[in-house]
């Protein structure tokens, strides 16, 4: 197995969406007898798609997925989650595979496909099917606090397995994927990525993830603390920033979404999960963001700075902080509204004929006085 990966290739593999389709869209919303943005966050969603698609008219989505990637984390063993850090990851992904949690409901709702990746769930490999482990790295991760999360192999083999998930996407056929996460203690960890990547200390950052109360937060925020001291001496370097103070879904997360982009795979992203390995993939490959859409803010402080950095304006406010890909699914009917309104054929407006004059009919009075 390759134990490197040379990231200054993706700068160079990721291109900026198609601009002359998304000209074309642009031109294709100003159609005669339609007010100028009369259909508002539609048109700007589809001329993105458009562009993503590089064609105009788009295609309409008819193959999006939501994409889960699991793993359990050290540091929730502070207790900083309103869930349970022993066997609350795996009781997760076995509601997403039994099709009982949210996100499959809503799935099935929207037409989507669910698939779950389990990276470092802190579970028997044996407990769920093989295509969910198939890219496992480990189980569980380091107490970021106190020690790295993965060391560097583990760091590069799960960056590899999420470019290898991208791969098997895009090769499947998926147009759309909406980018979740299945992780106790995973706010704590993309805390400390933002707080590290823009530069701010842990009350900054530090949200209430599951629904903490103040004497939880306390904890948390002095863990991410903690856990910044450790992420700073490294930030040159992604990898081993995911290493230290990361985890293996992350950087499954981080090596999906930068070869997403190579593979010109568009991306809703989640909350404040998705958004720190989004902020990390930015890193390597300043065009990467391009190929994705903030799906909803989720509230979480970390998160909003993560999506200033990134320039990324979330597409609803839904304030959905459970994880698991829900807030990002809420957008998807907003996407394929826009997809299937721009992928229509333009008609010709037609003056609509005036209305034939009708013979006048007698009242009820004049009835009676007839009779």
């Amino acid at each position: 197995m390759d134990t490197t990966v040379d990231l200054d290739t993706f700068s160079s593999l990721v291109e900026r969406p198609d601009d002359s389709a998304r000209r074309a869209a642009e031109e294709r919303w100003q159609a005669p007898g339609r007010p100028r943005g009369g259909l508002g966050q539609l048109e700007e969603l589809g001329s993105w798609l458009a562009s993503v698609q590089g064609r105009c008219p788009v295609r309409p989505l008819s193959a999006p997925k939501v994409l889960l990637f699991a793993g359990d984390h050290g540091v929730a063993s502070l207790n900083v989650s309103g869930l349970p850090a022993v066997g609350g990851t795996a009781a997760r992904v076995r509601a997403v595979l039994e099709g009982t949690a949210p996100v499959a409901v809503l799935a099935r709702r929207f037409g989507a496909r669910v698939r779950v990746v389990d990276v470092a769930v802190d579970a028997d490999p044996a407990d769920f099917p093989d295509e969910v482990v198939a890219h496992r790295v480990r189980r569980g991760s380091g107490r970021i606090d106190v020690e790295d999360a993965l060391s560097a192999e583990e760091a590069v083999q799960a960056f590899r397995a999420g470019m290898a998930v991208a791969d098997e996407e895009a090769d499947a056929g998926t147009d759309l994927v909406v980018l979740g996460d299945l992780g106790v203690g995973s706010t704590t960890v993309a805390a400390v990525l933002i707080g590290a990547l823009c530069g701010t200390d842990a009350a900054a950052v530090t949200g209430r993830g599951s629904g903490i109360d103040d004497k939880v937060w306390m904890v948390k925020c002095a863990a991410i603390r903690d856990s910044l001291r450790r992420a700073r001496p490294v930030l040159g370097d992604q990898l081993a920033l995911l290493a230290a103070t990361g985890g293996a879904d992350f950087a499954a997360i981080t090596g999906f979404l930068l070869q997403a982009a190579v593979r010109k795979l568009p991306v809703v992203l989640d909350g404040v999960v998705s958004a720190a390995c989004a902020l990390v993939a930015q890193r390597i490959a300043f065009r990467a963001p391009e190929w994705w859409r903030a799906g909803q803010s989720t509230g979480e402080p970390a998160q909003a700075k993560a999506y200033d950095r990134l320039t990324l304006t979330p597409l609803q406010e839904q304030k959905i902080t459970m994880g698991e890909g829900v807030g990002a699914l809420m957008a998807l009917p907003l996407l394929q509204a826009a997809a299937d309104t721009l992928a229509e054929p333009q008609a010709v407006p037609v003056r609509p004929e005036e209305p034939k004059a009708q013979p006048k009919l007698p009242s009820a009075a004049e009835l009676l006085d007839r009779a």
